[in-house]
């Protein structure tokens, strides 16, 4: 018996469930960002909040990737990254941010997958809702909304 099209993974779901490579260091991240084609038709996602139905500007994905930089350093207070996870660390096209307040067990290198979802996805094809098994703190809230009001 052959899968019916409805069964078959989209390409959103294929990546986010796909292999990914980690951003180690502080200074790697750093490269990291600049290797983002910012132009290239982002959607911005903050999961919890509403799924995005069109791509970023490239002022606001630079703005993004900025404001999270800032935040996640500030934030996540270890001597290492190792909570930006892309496809591709020289020409990404699909991130996963995790949230520096709210890890779990993020790392995958268990046998089985996280449950931990990320805070964040920056998706170059449109992504789907990621059902959150908990809360999002107003803080986030807050700070999403204040990205999203702001102008690049």
């Amino acid at each position: 018996m052959t899968q019916s099209t409805a069964s078959q993974p989209s390409d959103f779901d294929r990546c986010y469930n796909g292999l990914l490579y980690s951003v180690m260091h502080w200074n790697q991240l750093t490269s990291f960002w600049q290797k983002v084609d910012s132009g290239a038709g982002w959607y911005l996602y903050a999961v919890g909040q509403a799924v995005p139905q069109e791509s970023s500007s490239s002022d606001k994905v630079q703005q993004f990737m900025r404001e999270l930089d800032e935040l996640l350093r500030r934030e996540h207070h270890e001597d290492y990254c190792a909570i930006v996870y892309a496809d591709n660390l020289d020409a990404p096209n699909f991130i996963k941010i995790y949230d520096p307040n709210h890890l779990g067990s993020s790392c995958g290198s268990s046998s089985t997958k996280s449950s931990v979802l990320p805070g964040w996805v920056m998706s170059r094809m449109p992504p789907r809702e990621l059902e959150l098994r908990g809360v999002v703190t107003g803080q986030r809230k807050r700070w999403w909304q204040t990205f999203l009001d702001s102008t690049a």
